[in-house]
């Protein structure tokens, strides 16, 4: 099987087994307490029924009521303030889920404007991504060159060490900037910055959804914007390197492959005048033997087998003498691949049958 057949499935057996391992990981964590909260909003739905004699429908309809408003809290969404942040988070694949459009030209316009600006924000991100690769290689090819290192190129190591810092200096300056003006605790606003920069967008934590910050806070709606685009052009700096990492791979992978295969093909073994490829000491092109034009005999086996019919032909019983002495000298000059490289035994020519 090839490397890079070998390679794929691995990746595949590892990815399936990564998710069941965060599967059952997150059962352990999560499913008791899912459990505890589930049973809990049953006795209190139960309490509330009784104590203002609430009926199913109109139950329902409070929920229906409290749901729709919880995206209003932060004002108009779709003002242009709210509306830009809406094709940011489209632009950038997060999909917080916080708002969405209602009407139908609104979905319909959605889904032709993220069909040419995903595409197109991808780009933008990869392309700042590797500008800043170079500025950062730069840097550390300068820095080195003032602390007089022997190697002063900036290896991929290199790179990705100060993108993986920059983007940690992101993250934990986010953190802090989210936690003072959203209030909540800086776990939360580090998992929330974690979870927005590197597109997963659940929804559960969303800035600018509180105090009608859309439009009482311009200059906090434009931090978060520059946040989000100038995180994930680092963050895609990082992804560009490790893609860049893998297609080497390969490619590296490719070559040797063609290498081996360009070695294989130029030892051909010429008996008779014909060619014979020798390979894993298997003969793979045949060719026919015969004594005469007039003989009956039409086709003689030459792979590693001794028999292909009943009868058995010994054909150097009465070969000719010319024929013989080039039979043994193509045999002395055949090389077999089944051995080690630096080893270079004969290749035999074995009684043939018809």
């Amino acid at each position: 099987m090839k490397r890079q057949n070998v390679r794929t499935l691995s990746l595949v057996v590892c990815t399936f087994t990564y998710l069941l391992v965060g599967a059952a990981v997150f059962d352990a964590l999560e499913s008791e307490t899912e459990r505890k909260r589930w049973n809990h909003l049953l006795e209190l739905k139960a309490a509330l029924v009784q104590k203002y004699s609430i009926s199913e429908d109109d139950y329902r309809m409070m929920e229906v009521a409290i749901i729709e408003n919880k995206p209003h809290k932060a004002g108009p969404q779709w003002k242009f303030a709210g509306a830009f942040y809406f094709s940011t988070v489209v632009l950038a694949m997060i999909g917080y889920g916080h708002s969405t459009p209602v009407t139908i030209g609104g979905k319909a316009f959605c889904m032709a404007y993220a069909m040419v600006g995903i595409p197109l924000g991808l780009i933008m991100f990869q392309s700042i991504g590797e500008r800043l690769n170079k500025f950062a290689s730069v840097v550390i090819r300068r820095a080195k060159q003032y602390l007089k290192c022997k190697k002063e190129e900036a290896t991929e190591m290199n790179l990705m060490f100060a993108t993986g810092l920059l983007s940690s200096v992101i993250i934990t300056t986010g953190a802090a900037v989210f936690s003072k003006y959203e209030g909540w605790s800086y776990f939360d606003s580090f998992y929330y910055c974690f979870v927005t920069l590197t597109t997963i967008g659940f929804g559960d934590y969303v800035a600018l959804q509180n105090d009608q910050a859309l439009t009482t806070m311009p200059g906090y709606v434009a931090l978060s914007l520059v946040f989000i685009l100038f995180g994930l052009a680092v963050v895609a700096a990082s992804i560009n390197l490790l893609v860049l990492r893998f297609m080497t791979m390969n490619a590296e992978e490719v070559r040797r492959e063609d290498n081996e295969l360009q070695g294989v093909s130029q030892h051909v073994i010429t008996v008779d005048g014909e060619a014979v490829t020798s390979v894993n000491g298997k003969l793979l092109a045949g060719h026919t033997i015969g004594r005469d034009a007039g003989d009956d005999v039409d086709q003689v086996s030459v792979c590693s087998c001794t028999c292909v019919g009943p009868v058995q032909y010994d054909y150097n019983r009465d070969i000719r003498p010319a024929e013989r002495a080039a039979a043994n000298a193509a045999a002395a000059a055949a090389v077999v691949y089944n051995s080690p490289p630096t080893e270079q035994p004969l290749l035999s020519l074995k009684r043939v049958s018809i």
